[in-house]
């Protein structure tokens, strides 16, 4: 049996603040109830349905605006890593979405979050990849990541001097 439940904060792949929906009891009780997350859609909770919904417009629009200029700022950006290959130019390990997040920490100055990144499998190719990047609102970018062997580097940078 499923317990209808008005969700109080945005609670990923399940729903945003303000609408009610149906759980089961153990994830009601366990998780959504005592971190505050939801409460029971009785009289009370449906009055606040209202309040819970506008508040959820204004927010909505804010981070849309927020997310817009971020990926103005992001589009475009190029990271490049540097990795081991052995003699047949096979990686040793992969690029991870954690890497790429640092990565684009130190190159780019930019904070984005593991989750946002849309990377089903690390990269395990050198080459040049496209990473999308899902922002709050559903605004995406995409910025360009960089593979390159350790051999390719040391042989491009005497060519640069």
């Amino acid at each position: 049996m499923a317990n209808k439940l008005l969700l109080t904060q945005d609670v990923e792949d399940l729903g945003r603040s303000g609408d009610i929906v149906s759980v089961k009891p153990g994830y009601a009780r366990n998780y959504l109830i005592p971190h505050g997350f939801a409460v029971i859609a009785d009289k009370r909770a449906l009055k606040m349905q209202a309040r819970l919904q506008e508040e959820r417009r204004k927010k909505a629009a804010q981070d849309k605006e927020e997310s817009e200029k971020l990926s103005t700022t992001i589009e475009g950006i190029t990271i490049t890593t540097v990795v081991k290959v052995d003699h047949e130019g096979h990686m040793y390990g992969s690029v991870t979405a954690q890497e790429i997040v640092h990565l684009l920490q130190e190159q780019a100055n930019l904070n984005v979050e593991k989750r946002s990144l849309q990377v089903k499998h690390p990269f395990k190719e050198i080459g040049v990849h496209k990473v999308n990047i899902k922002l709050k609102e559903g605004v995406t970018s995409t910025i360009t990541l960089k593979i390159v062997s350790e051999a390719d580097r040391e042989n491009a940078a005497p060519a640069a001097e």
